[in-house]
C-alpha cells in the first residue's frame, strides 16, 4: 500500500513539471506570460481566513510568501490528482498503465480551476470575465491534456 501511494505522489509530481515545461515551452513560442503562481497563493492564503470568492484578487491585501505559496499549492493539487487516479483506475493501472484513463483524467481536473479557482481569482466561471474566454478555456484544455499525457507518461516511466 505504501508503495502504491509514493508512485500515485511521482506521477502527479511528473504530471506537474510536464505541464510546467509546456507552460515555459508555450510562452517562449507565443511570447506570452509565464505562469504567475503568486494570485493563487494569496487566494489560498485568503483561504484560511474564509474567503473563497474575489472580485479581483489583486485587490485582496497580499501575503508576504504568496509566489512560494502558489507554487506549493500547485504541485499539491497535481499530487492529489496522481493519487486520485490511481485510487479511481485502482493500482493494476500502475502495473499496466494506459493512456485514456489518464487522458480522461486530466480533462477532467480542468473543472477545479474552471469552477473554484477561476471564479475564486475573480476572473470569472472557466475564464469568462477575461478578454478572451475561448482562448483561456482552449489553453486550459491543452494544458490539462499535457498532465495527462504526463500522468501517463510518468506511470510508464516508474512501473
Amino acid at each position: 500500500m505504501f508503495d502504491i501511494f509514493w508512485r500515485s505522489v511521482v506521477i502527479g509530481i511528473g504530471a506537474t513539471i510536464l505541464m510546467d515545461i509546456w507552460a515555459v515551452i508555450l510562452a517562449k513560442a507565443t511570447g506570452g506570460a509565464m505562469p504567475n503562481w503568486a494570485p493563487v497563493g494569496r487566494w489560498v492564503w485568503h483561504l484560511g481566513k474564509g474567503k473563497v470568492f474575489h472580485d479581483d484578487i489583486g485587490k485582496a491585501s497580499p501575503y508576504r510568501n504568496e509566489q512560494a505559496l502558489g507554487w506549493i499549492f500547485h504541485y499539491a493539487v497535481g499530487i492529489l490528482y496522481g493519487i486520485l487516479l490511481v485510487v479511481i483506475t485502482g493500482p493494476g493501472w500502475l502495473a499496466t498503465p494506459t493512456f485514456l484513463p489518464a487522458w480522461i483524467w486530466g480533462i477532467v481536473t480542468i473543472a477545479g480551476g474552471w469552477f473554484l479557482l477561476q471564479p475564486g481569482l475573480g476572473i470569472g466561471w472557466a475564464a469568462s470575465k477575461t478578454p478572451n474566454p475561448t482562448k483561456s478555456r482552449f489553453l486550459g484544455l491543452v494544458a490539462h491534456t499535457v498532465f495527462g499525457f504526463g500522468l501517463y507518461a510518468t506511470a510508464l516511466l516508474i512501473r
